[in-house]
């Protein structure tokens, strides 16, 4: 074959390749659209009468929320490109060698409880159940196996099972949801719960995604930060967090993000919903501290995003800024969504709360805590693991 049929013969095969490829990328491309056209897991979209109506709030700016303080996240190409070759990178210790067995809390005690009794059990991550002058209320309950739109996006959960089925909890008198990404607002669990959530408390625009998963607007409470509503008994504050919101490609930070808290005429509870470290710890500690009972963001941290993301000893330093009588660190133990080690957020948390002399309390998955007891869970359970 003479030198010119070798270059045509190359020159197909190119050109073959090369359509090939482009065709390969148009149709994921489609498929990807298609998906995030049809798929319910992302949610609603706000319309232009809902985005004049929280460009009122203090807290918008240019059509998006913004925090209080600049938040700066290094999105560079190259750092995106040398955190993907970490997260490719194995690590043994990103998980758990084996699955985390989560204790079994008594049902009969749950739907049988006292008015006088206060209880918060973790779900894993920052799913609880809090249980408080006879109220049964949810915070970011994301009891899915995966945080995402899709099982092939994320990784699976720690362990096999939940401390109670969606299935066997009770009637669940609200709901709190802190913002809307998917390892907090997870669609397969508010569709499984709706039916026995009697009210469902979210910052400005997440609303626009409850209602797309057909729960009642009567229902759906929004707040912005300091706003302050009445559920019962209970006295409800909206507080700020330093983060962003986002489910979908696009529409970065149209919906508002915050910490909850919870006060009742015995106890006042502080939940922090994700945030770097900031001044709003202490502004809140300032207005509606000391806090009794603070559950504190500790894992899924990095340098790169540490403006939206508490280091464990910066849990530690918030704890001490709400005035808080006893933390419990949360966003870890079931998810590997950062390039720790699974174990580096509790490891380094109670190393520095036990320097600082800060209480602090680790349960095992399911394992109550009970609120009006001067004892809590210590052990070092995740050692076993």
């Amino acid at each position: 074959m003479d030198v010119k049929k070798k270059r045509s013969l190359a020159f197909r095969i190119f050109k073959i390749f090369s359509l090939s490829l482009l065709s390969i990328i148009i149709l994921a491309i489609a498929v990807g659209v298609i998906f995030v056209n049809i798929s319910p897991e992302f949610g609603g979209s706000l319309t232009e009468e809902q985005k004049t109506l929280y460009a009122r709030s203090i807290n918008y700016e240019d059509g998006v929320f913004v925090n209080q303080i600049p938040t700066p996240m290094d999105m560079s190409f190259g750092s995106m490109l040398s955190t993907l070759r970490e997260f490719i990178k194995s690590s043994p210790n990103r998980e758990p060698s084996r699955p985390i067995q989560v204790q079994k809390p008594d049902l009969q005690s749950i739907l049988n409880k006292s008015d006088d009794l206060a209880r918060v059990t973790w779900f894993g991550h920052s799913a609880f159940l809090m249980e408080i002058q006879g109220m049964n209320l949810l915070i970011d309950p994301m009891f899915g196996d995966v945080p995402a739109p899709h099982p092939l996006l994320g990784s699976g959960r720690y362990s096999e099972e939940l401390p109670i089925s969606i299935e066997d909890l009770p009637n669940i008198d609200a709901v709190f949801l802190s913002h809307d990404h998917y390892d907090h607002l997870d669609y397969g669990s508010i569709v499984k719960l709706k039916d026995k959530v009697d009210e469902f408390y979210v910052p400005l625009g997440v609303k626009v995604h409850l209602q797309e998963w057909n729960i009642e607007e009567s229902k759906i409470h929004e707040l912005d930060w300091w706003d302050e509503i009445q559920h019962d008994s209970l006295k409800i504050v909206f507080a700020p967090s330093r983060h962003f919101s986002g489910r979908g490609v696009t529409g970065q930070s149209e919906t508002l993000w915050g910490s909850w808290i919870i006060q009742s005429s015995q106890h006042n509870i502080y939940f922090s919903g994700d945030s770097g470290y900031g001044p709003h710890f202490k502004e809140i500690g300032d207005k509606f501290g000391p806090f009794d009972f603070a559950m504190l963001e500790c894992g899924q941290y990095n340098e790169r995003w540490r403006n939206i993301h508490l280091m464990p000893e910066e849990t530690v330093t918030a704890a001490i800024d709400l005035q808080a009588s006893l933390m419990m660190p949360i966003h870890w133990g079931s998810f590997t969504l950062a390039l720790h080690d699974w174990t580096d957020p509790v490891d380094r948390a109670t190393k520095e709360a036990n320097r600082l002399n800060v209480p602090i309390t680790t349960p095992e998955i399911g394992e109550p805590i009970d609120l009006n007891s001067s004892t809590y869970p210590q052990s070092p359970w995740w050692l076993d693991y």
